[in-house]
């Protein structure tokens, strides 16, 4: 904590939670057991990012693909999500914190969703930190979905060709009114993005982490954060340039 640069902090920051199952693998356990234990590192990340000022924070807690799993893993994360936010909603309206989430949130479990919606409800109005939660999130399926809204708004004539931009794209998206992440994190040994903000990480810094995210806690995100510090993000520039500005 002491070495970190507050002014080189990411304002973004987006995680892939991977390695639940294999955790409980390891130990001999159920995967719903794996489940568990990853809610604790949920509620760790959460606090830590809080505390050091990260602006946004999202989290890829079940994706379009996560339906076909066994029924009863994804009855389990239901309840574990629930759990989550009848636990975590008061802690959010103490620590300032919005809840969000992205994608198709009215495929959820109704008693779920409408949990999801009062906590979002009831969070709008706090300011200190933004987090968002991916479910039933695919990346690919965002974009189709923004080129379908476009798509009818041309035919209604809400917008014309010439109006196309990359931020009037952007702004069709689930994440519309959030900054791009700065830096994606994967735990889990895992080098891929699995169909996350496609679109959104352009230009995102990656760190990947063998740790399984049961067992990431404070310690490897402030890791992860202090390589993000060490990198020169240029975004197409030469550094002479950057020290131009």
């Amino acid at each position: 904590m002491s070495s970190m640069d507050s002014g080189k902090l990411p304002q973004h920051i987006a995680i892939i939670m991977d390695g639940n199952g294999r955790w409980a693998k390891s130990r001999a356990l159920g995967r719903v057991l794996g489940h568990r234990k990853g809610a604790e590192s949920v509620r760790a990340v959460v606090k830590t990012c809080r505390r050091i000022g990260i602006k946004f924070l999202t989290l890829y807690a079940f994706s379009m693909e996560n339906w076909f799993r066994p029924q009863e893993e994804v009855g389990a994360l239901m309840r574990l999500l629930e759990e989550y936010l009848d636990g975590e909603a008061r802690e959010m309206m103490e620590q300032d914190i919005r809840l969000m989430a992205i994608g198709r949130i009215n495929s959820l479990d109704k008693v779920v969703l409408k949990k999801l919606r009062e906590t979002m409800e009831e969070t709008a109005g706090n300011g200190g930190m933004v987090l968002n939660l991916a479910l039933s999130y695919g990346g690919r399926e965002e974009i189709a979905m923004a080129a379908r809204s476009i798509m009818n708004d041309g035919l209604s004539g809400k917008i014309r060709p010439e109006d196309m931009s990359e931020q009037l794209f952007q702004s069709y998206l689930y994440t519309g009114e959030l900054p791009d992440p700065d830096l994606l994190i994967r735990t889990g040994g895992e080098h891929r993005i699995s169909n996350f903000l496609l679109f959104q990480s352009a230009y995102t810094e990656f760190y990947f982490s063998d740790v399984l995210w049961p067992d990431f806690r404070e310690p490897e995100l402030l890791a992860a954060i202090a390589e993000f510090e060490k990198r020169e993000r240029r975004f197409g520039r030469i550094s002479e340039q950057l020290a131009e500005r």
